[in-house]
């Protein structure tokens, strides 16, 4: 059991006080375990899914080492550098980074597709102590000398299996060319496939290792439940499940973009809160939705697996895989948006006759058998409609991941 302190870690005061107003109490295992690595200059290896704290892992010895180093990054220039796969994710990391380093004088922003340029390239002109980028966008801007990158002496490279997945490795070997060899690298990753471990070879320098598995993750934290049910009757069933006002916010994940706008729209229809989120809909209609559910305002997101890493949403009380996805390591960063920040969740399952094969390679990752459950259609009969109970907090709600 992790019973050390932040100021254990040897974070300066600045920094200790930033994470009492933010309400951050104890370090979760991934901080514990990283942070004292990353202050003594090591390059490191994370294996963590997201909901363990690793931005906060990184980002704090990051800011540390910036503040204690009075030099001024130079027009253009950047100091540390964090690449992350989506601009969800950036933003969540921008976000942290600045409750994180209230306390500092540091400059810090964000860039990433899919807005106007003019802004970001603005915010870069006089200099950045820390930028968090996408690699399409801040390659768009090495191509038009709006930003140098032969200053840095941070690099991290947050969700890297994700950028394999994506496609953007290639990007990613571009950016890492033009820094300096002299500075402190970072590479975090759920999973370590054989393109990731060569590129952290070529990137990291006498790497240290931590590890935080998702199976501890997803057995402690999620309740897990399968409705075996067929392809025409998961809506229903899914409405029926709604009905019950202990499912307050629920993430429904679907196998396509055009699926998830279809059931959004059909629940919407039946007088449900609903909207979808995915990677065909506008930057500002994402970030709507994203604010209306996590602002209460919309009670069920219907998503594809771009939500299913890097968004953090308090509270989810529910995740409903409409479709098991293809990939068992994605229901693992599925279920994750749920039982986040020291509480419960529950993460319920529809498996129709064809996804039993990926039902079975779900449960062989987790190690972890899903409770069968009764379907509330069938169930109705009996008198008894109820889907499982609702998710309870655990004690010291006031932790929290970052």
């Amino acid at each position: 059991m992790n019973n050390r302190t932040f100021a254990d870690l040897g974070l300066a005061e600045p920094l200790l006080r930033s994470l009492h107003e933010a309400g951050y109490a104890t370090p979760t295992p991934i901080q514990a375990k990283a942070i004292p690595h990353l202050l003594d200059d090591h390059d490191l290896i994370g294996i963590a899914q997201t909901g363990t704290g690793k931005t906060a892992a990184f980002a704090l010895p990051i800011l540390q080492h910036l503040s204690e180093d009075l030099v001024r990054p130079p027009a253009k220039g950047v100091r540390a550098l964090v690449l992350a796969p989506t601009r969800e994710l950036a933003l969540q990391i921008s976000e942290s980074v600045a409750r994180l380093s209230k306390n500092l004088k540091l400059r810090h922003t964000v860039i990433f597709g899919g807005v106007g340029q003019k802004p970001q390239a603005d915010a870069l002109a006089r200099g950045i102590d820390i930028l968090v980028a996408t690699p399409g966008r801040l390659i768009d801007l090495m191509n038009q000398g709006l930003v140098r990158l032969d200053t840095v002496t941070h690099l991290v490279l947050d969700e890297a299996d994700r950028m394999l997945d994506m496609g953007f490795i290639r990007d990613v070997k571009k950016i890492i060319a033009k820094l300096p060899d002299q500075r402190q690298s970072m590479l975090f990753s759920a999973t370590m496939p054989t393109e990731v471990a060569k590129l952290a070879r070529d990137m990291l320098w006498e790497p240290m290792r931590v590890e935080v598995t998702p199976e501890t993750v997803t057995v402690e934290a999620i309740e897990q439940h399968v409705y075996h049910v067929g392809t025409a009757d998961k809506r229903s069933l899914l409405e029926k499940l709604l009905t019950d006002p202990a499912l307050a916010r629920v993430v429904v994940f679907t196998r396509t973009k055009h699926g998830a706008n279809r059931l959004a729209g059909q629940l919407l229809k039946s007088g449900f809160s609903a909207d979808a989120i995915h990677g065909n809909k506008s930057q500002n209609a994402r970030q709507r939705a994203l604010a209306a559910f996590k602002a209460g305002e919309c009670r069920i997101l219907v998503a594809t697996d771009l939500f299913a890493r890097g968004i953090d949403v308090a509270e989810v009380t529910h995740v409903i895989n409409f479709d098991l996805p293809n990939e068992p390591e994605s229901y693992v960063h599925r279920i994750g948006r749920t039982g986040r920040a020291g509480r419960t969740g529950i993460a319920l399952a529809f498996c129709d006759p064809s996804e039993r094969g990926h039902l079975a390679a779900i449960e062989k990752l987790t190690r972890v058998r899903l409770a069968v459950a009764g379907s509330p259609i069938q169930a109705s009969a009996r008198g008894d409609t109820r889907p499982p109970p609702a998710p309870a907090r655990r004690p010291q709600p006031r932790r929290r991941a970052a």
